[in-house]
């Protein structure tokens, strides 16, 4: 699936014409085309189906690929759309506002008398000034509408282009007809009604309209923009001994690189030599700098602050977690939401139906508006007009994709990274989430929780248990040794042995010390503390004893700590009315302190990855939307068969692609984040499609004269320009206004 930039784009009818051609191509498989951030997402066979001949195929139709989807979000393409359409409409305003004060005195001079009316003598070179002003408008300003209604004939295909340039050709041609043929047409017609305000006022609003439209989706991919002006440019290589610098493009797997304070990392790595504070917020969320130091895994787009070191580059190009996330986010701005299905539907049959609807109410009005047809054809053409022009299908194409891109931007700047709009949609409906334990609820290391002593001679004990632990590989090793690191001690150790399973002995200062499992001690026959092992045991904790001539001297309670924020972000789902099930290898007493600890009633413990499988296929049977959170490969069934899968992701961690949603640095608090942000991204997508839907059923009927015979009501051509050029601004600035919410 590769990812392509299209140009040419102007409404929604214009991505259902874009995915009907490139479907019918030779070697294609699959087409996603987004009108709201002009890419299309292909699955083709590249000898079969180059990007050349994609390109080609729409070139026609005016419009093409190109292989530069992200290096040109917020690039010269986009901002010289932009800088020709910001010309466009100020070239415009002055005409517009022209056109609307001759329209203004016309209607109050003639019809009220409240000023002055036209004098009769002026008409003629006003009409002509008119003439003028229209032409410029119509075949300079306009010409993207005229070509519009050229591709129609030529290759009927229509989009919004074809409406308005068929609405205001019409006008325009109806009135160049009248001012050229006054005198022969007066018998038939009023000649003194024209039309080339109506030409003026929809062209110049609908492109000041679409000039407000891009540079407000402009800003839709802000968060996008961001990640891409992370990747770092060069970067310092040490190579024979000397500094070089470097475009990062140049940096190999296994290259020493330097990174200074201030210095934005090139690539991923891991430091093998000196120490930093970095700021890693831009990719994690984590406001505060983290330390770094010699062995510690580092990311490319994270900026160094303070020390300086070197890092061998694990990862380059492609492969960083940078580039993971841009493309990630990327490819989710540009995926389809299940809710969308409907308004792609609506937009793919609107222009041709809005084509039909105009010309019956024409007909409708030529015949049945009045039995005289010099009052019978202008309503008509009134009627005609009014129809195309107001007729928007870009509401209904910008509805769902603009919020959709928002929110995924949004999603990424707070570390919760989503993989398509589906996901999205789907995270916004879940009533029960499943949880892990170890690495989601807790912080998936060992680490000591509680140290008794049942001895006088504690600090010998310790130094002990220190430079014993200190020559053991075992896992839990580590953590006994950091927590007694302030006994750190050099003395010597005598018949040090590892008893597999079991535990450690060895002698220190003359005494003989066993360090083990309780299995151990009542295998060395040694009594034990009953009451001291049922306390550690009680509290879900993993006794580890020390023994010494056949006595206990002290109980070691290793653990997992919940992590912070573990049982706020509990809490918070329960306010939201989801029901939050823990769901665990781990042993039951385990299972239950932490649950106890941060307010889960429902706990499975003692899981097999089959059994966690059951656990979400039972609620999915009951009828819920299941969420499974969880980090580890023992995860991964229950994730692949949950409604939406979320992944516990911390360091370097790359493998983002796997899962549905995922939670940078492993933060269980943001997946309060990704779940309020799916539910306020989804409100606003509703809003959106409601107010796209109620435009277009009352302002279409009101645009043909349906209640012109009840109330006096039609809509002239320039209000209906107006109508449709505030549309789709006012949904996209819907949309924007995600950007302020907090989650």
């Amino acid at each position: 699936m590769a990812t392509y930039r299209i140009k040419g784009m102007h409404c929604a009818s214009c991505a259902t014409i874009i995915e009907k051609t490139l479907k019918k191509q030779d070697g294609v498989k699959s087409v996603v085309v987004s009108f709201g951030t002009e890419t299309a997402q292909i699955e083709h066979d590249l000898d079969l189906a180059p990007l050349s001949k994609l390109s080609d195929s729409l070139s026609k139709y005016g419009y093409s690929l190109s292989d530069e989807a992200l290096k040109s979000k917020g690039g010269e393409g986009e901002y010289s759309e932009l800088n020709s359409l910001r010309r466009k409409a100020l070239a415009s305003i002055p005409l517009v506002i022209l056109s609307v004060l001759m329209m203004v005195w016309e209607i109050f001079g003639s019809d009220t008398g409240l000023i002055p009316s036209v004098p009769e003598d002026y008409m003629p070179t006003i009409r002509y000034l008119m003439l003028v002003v229209a032409t410029y408008m119509l075949f300079f300003v306009g010409r993207p509408y005229l070509a519009g209604v050229v591709r129609f004939v030529k290759y009927r295909v229509a989009n919004m282009d074809t409406l308005v340039g068929l609405g205001t050709s019409v006008a325009y041609f109806f009135s160049l007809v009248v001012v050229l043929f006054n005198d022969r047409l007066s018998p038939y017609l009023d000649t003194g009604v024209v039309y080339f305000d109506a030409t003026i006022i929809v062209i110049g609003l609908i492109t000041l309209g679409k000039f407000l439209e891009v540079r407000a989706k402009s800003h839709t991919s802000d968060a996008l923009k961001k990640l891409i002006g992370l990747q770092e440019k060069i970067a310092v290589v040490i190579r024979d001994g000397k500094e070089e610098v470097v475009p990062v493009g140049e940096v190999a797997l296994g290259d020493v690189v330097l990174i200074k304070p201030g210095m934005r990392l090139p690539v991923d790595g891991t430091i093998i030599k000196g120490s930093s504070d970095v700021d890693e917020s831009m990719l994690t969320g984590e406001p505060l700098p983290v330390f770094r130091e010699s062995g510690s895994k580092v990311s490319a787009g994270t900026v160094n602050t303070t020390g300086s070191f070197t890092m061998r580059a694990d990862s380059i190009g492609s492969d960083t977690l940078l580039a993971h996330i841009v493309k990630l986010v990327s490819d989710a701005q540009g995926s389809k939401a299940p809710i969308e299905k409907l308004a792609d539907k609506i937009s793919s049959v609107f222009v041709p139906i809005v084509l039909v609807v105009a010309i019956v109410s024409f007909l409708a009005w030529l015949t049945l508006g009045s039995s005289s047809l010099v009052q019978a054809l202008p309503l008509a053409v009134v009627a005609f007009v009014s129809v195309l022009v107001i007729a928007c299908p870009c509401a209904l194409g910008l509805a769902t994709p603009t919020a959709i891109m928002v929110g995924v931007g949004k999603g990424a700047e707070k570390g919760v990274l989503i993989k398509n709009a589906t996901s999205l949609e789907t995270l916004s409906k879940i009533d029960t989430i499943i949880l892990d334990k170890t690495g989601t609820l807790t912080e998936g290391k060992p680490k000591v929780l509680s140290w008794s002593v049942n001895s006088d001679h504690e600090e010998r004990v310790a130094k002990a248990v220190y430079v014993l632990e200190k020559r053991s590989e075992h896992p839990l090793a580590e953590a006994i040794v950091t927590y007694l690191k302030d006994y750190h001690s050099e003395v010597d150790v005598k018949d040090f042995n590892t008893s597999p399973g079991k535990g450690l002995s060895g002698v220190v200062d003359g005494v003989e010390y066993y360090i083990g499992r309780i299995e151990y001690a009542r295998e060395l026959r040694i009594r034990l503390s009953e009451d001291e092992i049922e306390k550690v045991t009680s509290l879900g904790q993993t006794p580890v004893v020390v023994l010494s001539n056949n006595k206990h001297l002290a109980t070691i309670g290793l653990g997992d700590s919940v992590k912070k924020g573990a049982k706020d972000s509990i809490s918070r789902l329960k306010e939201m009315n989801i029901k939050v099930v823990l769901a665990t290898g781990d042993h039951e007493g385990s299972a239950k302190v932490i649950a106890k600890e941060v307010g889960i009633e429902n706990v499975q413990a003692g899981l097999l990855p089959e059994a966690k499988l059951d656990v979400v296929n039972k609620e999915k049977s009951n009828g819920k939307k299941v969420a499974m959170v969880g980090d580890g490969v023992n995860d991964a069934p229950a994730l692949a068969t949950s409604d939406v899968s979320v992944a516990m992701a911390t360091g370097t961690d790359v493998s983002i692609e796997a899962s549905d949603i995922t939670l940078l640095h492993g933060d269980i608090t943001k997946l309060i984040s990704a779940v309020v942000l799916s539910r306020v991204t989804m409100r606003t997508v509703k809003q959106n499609l409601f107010w796209a839907f109620a435009y277009n059923t009352l302002g279409i009927p009101l645009a043909t004269g349906l209640f012109y015979p009840f109330f006096g009501w039609l809509l002239s051509p320039a209000f209906a320009g107006t109508a449709m050029a505030l549309s789709s601004v006012s949904v996209v600035g819907n949309s924007l206004r995600l950007k302020t919410k907090k989650i």
